[in-house]
């Protein structure tokens, strides 16, 4: 099971990569291999600021549909248009090709909850 240490984590299965005030967010290693296939990312919320927890997107499996939940409050600056043609990237690469959006954070503070590697590994029981 791949989880980076350099990244933060939420229980909603989400990574978070902190660069200044802007976030980079995907889904887990863990979440993309419980999902299975990814067939389609949508999210419709670029350019619009959301509270933390608030559902930004949604990701489709064969078997499933799961919603996104954004981890920081803040505006979705940017989202991994190639997605679109390649959503499998998730599965192929969810640390990297695979990330979902790019927040700009209106509240840093927020980080300080998320999880650590080692705390998401304790959640997932790897």
């Amino acid at each position: 099971m791949n989880i980076p240490s350099d990244l933060k984590y939420t229980k909603d299965h989400e990574w978070v990569k902190i660069e200044e005030d802007v976030a980079t967010i995907g889904i887990t290693d863990f979440a993309q291999g419980e999902l299975g296939d990814i067939v389609y990312v949508e999210v419709e919320t670029l350019d619009e600021t959301l509270e933390a927890e608030e559902i930004f997107g949604t990701v489709e499996a064969v078997k499933t549909v799961s919603d996104l939940f954004l981890p920081l409050s803040g505006e979705i600056i940017e989202f991994n248009e190639s997605l679109e043609d390649e959503p499998e990237k998730v599965n192929t690469d969810p640390y990297g090709d695979g990330w979902m959006i790019k927040v700009k954070c209106s509240d840093l503070s927020q980080v300080d909850g998320l999880m650590s590697a080692d705390d998401y590994k304790t959640l997932i029981g790897a």
